[in-house]
């Protein structure tokens, strides 16, 4: 069965999505959009659930603020982060759960998918019902 693809991405489209996937893949960032997806925070606030400096807290949400991936809410003198859009949310959602899927969790977009990932222990194959082995 061949799939016809109706229109392809402008190359602004790519180089925008591409540059959304590069934010995200930074290991604070994505633990702070994680958290965002809970509910606004401060900078001290995901400083002390992240347990990293507020400097760093603050210089990554800048970048995810300029890229458009968080929202800014000023109450008084204090700044609370939301999660901009959707979108946002089910690009961080999927990239955890499929990395869930990847170390063992329940495969739930079919069961004869073969997927190879680098981990800290070693390789992880996730084969044919959903079980991981270490390689």
């Amino acid at each position: 069965m061949t799939t016809q693809i109706e229109r392809d991405p402008t190359d602004r489209q790519v180089d925008l999505a591409a540059g959304t996937l590069k934010l995200l893949a930074d290991r604070t960032r994505l633990r702070i959009i994680w958290a965002l997806l809970h509910g606004e925070h401060s900078v001290n606030e995901l400083a002390a659930h992240l347990d990293v400096k507020p400097a760093g807290v603050s210089q990554h949400l800048a970048k995810l603020r300029l890229s458009r991936l968080v929202t800014v809410r000023r109450e008084g003198n204090r700044v609370y982060y939301a999660v901009e859009s959707p979108h946002v949310r089910k690009l961080a959602e999927e990239a955890l759960f499929h990395g869930d899927h990847l170390v063992g969790g329940p495969l739930t977009h079919g069961d004869d998918i073969e997927t190879v990932a680098d981990t800290a222990d070693g390789v992880v194959r996730v084969e044919e019902g959903g079980r991981a082995r270490g390689r």
